[in-house]
């Protein structure tokens, strides 16, 4: 288990202690998009499939017993790191998966024509996409809230895009694209103010600050596994107790019906057996929750400070370097661990290519983030990313800005 954040902490993961071929020594920079994995995650899973290994809630034998008290006890263990009930935590394979089971199990049969769907710009395409798919399938009005040039919000023009006539408000609590931490208690309460409902896109934010969906008051909210330490292809959707009536099964199938005949089905009348159609992920609930055991001993207001120390680390040694533009909000305390950049004259692939030349592993693109590079005219729709998390430390910032440097050379 972890004893100190940064280097310390790089023993629990073996993957950090990889030479690449080019005999560049891994700096991984790219926790946005995944996280890498300790191996009390690894040895989780190994374990599971080297003793325990069966399908859950079909079979009487011990092994099948096992599995299923692994699976439930996995739940409990998310249900409390987010301050929820167990019947409120439904396993899906990731956020958009379970974007998509809200959009479709409780859109489909509460957003009607004419109806106003209210997103932010900054929004991940999962927390876009199916949100306007929706409002193309109902004929109903998708809205898009516009960004200062910082890319933040500001909460009094989000009031005026929310009416009585708005159905869904969705936001993310922390933008991937820039990393800001948006005031969604603010907009939540916009949103119950105007009778619509509150969707909130954790991916984020739940790995790396407290998650309390009491206080957020959200009524869903996703996130991913792989983004905090766990397995890829295990997500959750967090569902209010006095929403889940309202929604309806996206995936049918087996396990999570009552009788079947010819004429009709019926489907499990308790959450969250009625959403979780087929064989689950149960190594991916196991790795999660011991992912999540894992950060709890860490504490995760120390991941959130341990982030930003870095970012502000980072900030402080790129802000002044000729031709890199740094994006998102100066205030640092308004972000997460990602920094998002350019290097001007340089596309953002060719960036992070000569980077990767050097050990040092970072996204560029557009991040599934298009609305927002083109809302504020990014040159090449497109940025570098550096993303920290819990075993990052100076040195690999040092290695960034180093290679940043080398990149300018080759293209000066």
């Amino acid at each position: 288990m972890p004893c100190q954040l940064g280097s310390e902490i790089k023993q629990d993961f073996p993957i950090l202690s990889t030479v690449l071929p080019n005999g560049k020594k891994l700096v991984y920079l790219d926790n946005a998009a995944t996280t890498q994995k300790p191996i009390f995650v690894i040895d989780s899973i190994t374990n599971f499939y080297r003793s325990q290994n069966a399908n859950v809630a079909r079979s009487a034998h011990y092994l099948g017993e096992q599995t299923t008290i692994a699976y439930n006890e996995a739940r409990k263990t998310v249900a409390k790191f987010i301050n929820a009930s167990y019947d409120e935590v439904i396993f899906t394979s990731g956020t958009t998966e379970s974007i998509n089971t809200i959009a479709y199990g409780w859109g489909d049969n509460n957003v009607n024509e004419n109806d106003e769907i209210v997103v932010m710009t900054s929004e991940h395409h999962s927390d876009f996409v199916p949100w306007q798919q929706l409002a193309f399938r109902k004929n109903a009005k998708f809205k898009v809230v516009p960004l200062r040039e910082d890319g933040t919000l500001d909460i009094d023009t989000v009031r005026k895009y929310v009416t009585s006539r708005t159905k869904v408000v969705a936001c993310a609590r922390m933008t991937n694209s820039f990393g800001v931490i948006n005031p969604v208690e603010k907009i939540g309460k916009i949103a119950h103010e105007n009778g619509a409902v509150f969707v909130v896109d954790g991916a984020q934010s739940v790995p790396s600050m407290p998650t309390d969906v009491k206080e957020l008051d959200a009524d869903f909210l996703s996130f991913s596994g792989h983004k905090m330490l766990a397995p890829m292809g295990i997500g959750v959707l967090y569902v209010k107790k006095s929403m889940i009536d309202s929604l309806k099964p996206f995936l049918t199938g087996g396990g999570m019906i009552d009788e079947v005949k010819n004429e009709y089905t019926t489907f499990a009348a308790c959450a969250p057996d009625r959403y979780e159609a087929g064989t689950p992920n149960v190594e991916g609930a196991i790795g999660l929750a011991r992912a999540i055991e894992y950060l709890e001993e860490i504490g995760m207001e120390n991941v959130l400070e341990h982030e930003r120390k870095l970012l502000e680390y980072a900030y402080l040694k790129l802000k002044h370097v000729d031709r890199v533009i740094l994006y998102g909000p100066k205030r640092l305390n308004d972000r997460g661990g990602i920094l998002s950049f350019n290097v001007k004259g340089i596309h953002p692939h060719d960036v992070a290519s000569i980077l990767d030349a050097n050990g040092v592993a970072i996204r560029s693109g557009h991040h599934c983030a298009q609305p927002i590079l083109r809302s504020l005219n990014v040159e090449f729709m497109a940025t570098a990313r550096a993303s920290f998390y819990i075993y990052n430390d100076n040195s690999d910032i040092d290695a960034l800005a180093d290679a940043i440097e080398d990149a300018k050379r080759r293209f000066s």
